[in-house]
């Protein structure tokens, strides 16, 4: 098996070509941070960009942090290999845009200062409100940060030939090296900047490959499918990649995990920390809600591109191919591009995706690191008596440390090989889960309390985290004939106990109830007046910049 990945792995360009692309990206990126240093003088400008970005600017923002390494490789492989079901991943990503800018995108923006917490804690208990919130951004950060460090490491090892566990590891370390580095110098700022030009360059990526594809066909979709359609019949496992079933559907458990699936990709955005926290970065609602709709726009554009490099990567390249590259299948967009263009496309597209991966995990760690410094340690810890510099302090140590989980879980992820786009799915279950019903209580509920948001989250939290632990996706799933590898984390041990992958259908339930049922057990009265002042604070942005601990 090894040789095969080996021998294929040699014929994907050359190494020397894809490194100095690689480098030019790097380089470039660089530069952008260190001058967008210049102007982080105070907390707004490290957590939120001065609040200065503007709604287009930040659409296209929100764009580059939302078509992270799930969207561009891990959709177009499993479309590759799946057809039709893979697809509509690409489906739930977009409509949950809906949900965020129809519920929260405008409220938020209006109602907090740099993080969700702000906006939880505001009519509760400051301590175990802040602390739940920023416990749970941690978690849905590193289940984010695991997908995306493990589509570096991927994508790194494909480009350079080397297939050892030691090399590939290696690979992953020096992305989240990168990756802190981003954070500590540009803060958001230049992590907005990186991300502007990063999507650009995706969507632009994206676009030619789309057309050189279809031209490939005659500009006849019909053609292109067919094309695909016959290649995965000519595959070692033939699959109906027109229709659906061919990932899901096979067994009724599998058709519940697609509806656990689509729930999770549906109701996660709207609880993502790191996309709720670009909607600060804006100096009004109007301007949040441009932006969502310009990101509603780019990306639904950007994943019909994805349609075409699946479905084309499936026709010219072939499951085979792709499962047995280095990545599997995640491998399918940088494979079709040397198809299609040799070595030069397979560099220029390998650096947008590696540019892409880098800005992602960059906004995924200012993230996870400013709800660590801004909610656990200046408000609980400090209760409020510290220097907004300490502050930031604080929060380019946290990067450093979370930072280093990342590393030690992407190298896990890359080694089992599991799909990007899947694990993706798994943090927006965990963000479906143990954030979104405790924002809409709280922008929504008069009565809802403390003890009502503190069960809604951590009930939700532990629910996922503890499913997903007990699930396939950690240990016992069966063995993959192709790489002859579990899709497993954990290789050779069996201690699930709960048959399906995604959680989010038990979880996300049981996080509303929880949070109903908390309240109405709770002998706290609500704070009335403090939600009188937050639905104004909502609806029109006053006092938004004031939204401090009371």
């Amino acid at each position: 098996m090894h040789d095969v990945i080996a021998a294929d792995a040699a014929t994907i360009g050359e190494p020397a070509v894809n490194i100095s692309i690689f480098g030019v990206f790097v380089l470039i990126t660089l530069v952008i941070t260190f001058k967008a240093s210049r102007n982080n003088k105070s907390a707004a400008d490290f957590y939120a960009a001065g609040r200065n970005i503007s709604g287009t600017q930040n659409g296209l923002a929100i764009a580059g942090d939302y078509l992270s390494a799930a969207s561009f490789l891990g959709i177009a492989g499993a479309i590759a290999v799946y057809g039709y079901d893979g697809f509509l991943y690409s489906i739930g990503f977009l409509v949950a845009w809906l949900v965020a800018l129809l519920l929260v995108a405008e409220l938020l923006r209006n109602t907090a200062r740099f993080t969700m917490a702000d906006v939880l804690a505001f009519r509760m208990r400051q301590g175990p409100v802040r602390t739940a919130a920023a416990l749970s951004t941690l978690v849905v950060s590193l289940f984010y940060l695991l997908a995306q460090m493990a589509g570096a490491g991927g994508l790194v090892t494909l480009l350079l030939g080397v297939t050892g566990e030691a090399a590939q590891a290696a690979t992953v370390v020096v992305v989240g090296a990168l990756m802190i580095f981003y954070v500590l110098v540009g803060g958001m700022r230049g992590t907005t900047y990186v991300q502007l030009i990063k999507a650009t360059l995706l969507i632009i990526g994206a676009f030619v490959m789309t057309v050189w594809v279809l031209g490939k066909y005659g500009f006849n979709l019909s053609s292109l499918l067919g094309a695909a359609q016959d290649s995965a019949d000519a595959a070692k496992t033939p699959r109906q990649v027109l229709s659906p079933g061919a990932q899901y559907g096979a067994t009724g458990t599998s058709k519940l995990d697609f509806i656990s699936l689509g729930l999770a990709l549906v109701l996660g955005t709207a609880g993502l920390p790191h996309v709720l926290m670009r909607f600060y970065t804006v100096p009004t609602a109007k301007d949040a809600r441009k932006s969502v709709v310009w990101a509603i726009w780019l990306i639904g554009v950007f994943y019909l591109f994805s349609l075409v490099i699946g479905y084309g990567s499936g026709a010219l390249v072939g499951a085979d191919r792709i499962l047995a590259a280095p990545g599997g299948v995640n491998a399918a967009a940088p494979l079709l591009a040397f198809e299609l263009g040799g070595t030069a496309l397979l560099g220029i597209i390998a650096g947008v995706a590696f540019a892409t991966i880098l800005a992602v995990v960059a906004g995924l760690t200012i993230t996870a690191s400013a709800s660590f410094a801004h909610d656990v340690y200046a408000s609980v810890i400090k209760k409020g008596q510290t220097s907004p510099e300490s502050e930031v302090r604080v929060a380019r140590i946290a990067a450093i440390v979370i930072g280093a989980v990342a590393i030690g879980l992407g190298i896990l992820a890359l080694q089992a090989g599991l799909n990007i786009a899947f694990l993706v799915a798994l943090a927006f279950a965990v963000a479906a889960s143990a954030n979104l019903p405790t924002i809409l209580y709280t922008l929504f509920w008069k009565g809802f309390t403390t003890r009502g948001a503190l069960w809604s989250i951590y009930g939700g939290l532990i629910a996922c985290v503890t499913l997903i632990v007990f699930s396939p996706v950690v240990s016992g799933a069966k063995v993959n004939p192709t790489t002859g590898k579990s899709t497993s984390l954990i290789q050779g041990v069996d201690f699930s106990w709960f048959p399906l992958n995604n959680p989010a259908i038990v979880s996300i339930p049981l996080s509303f109830l929880l949070g109903w049922l908390g309240t109405k057990l709770s002998k706290e009265r609500p704070d009335v007046d403090k939600y009188a002042e937050l639905e104004v604070r909502s609806l029109t942005g006053i006092g938004a910049e004031k939204a401090v601990p009371h």
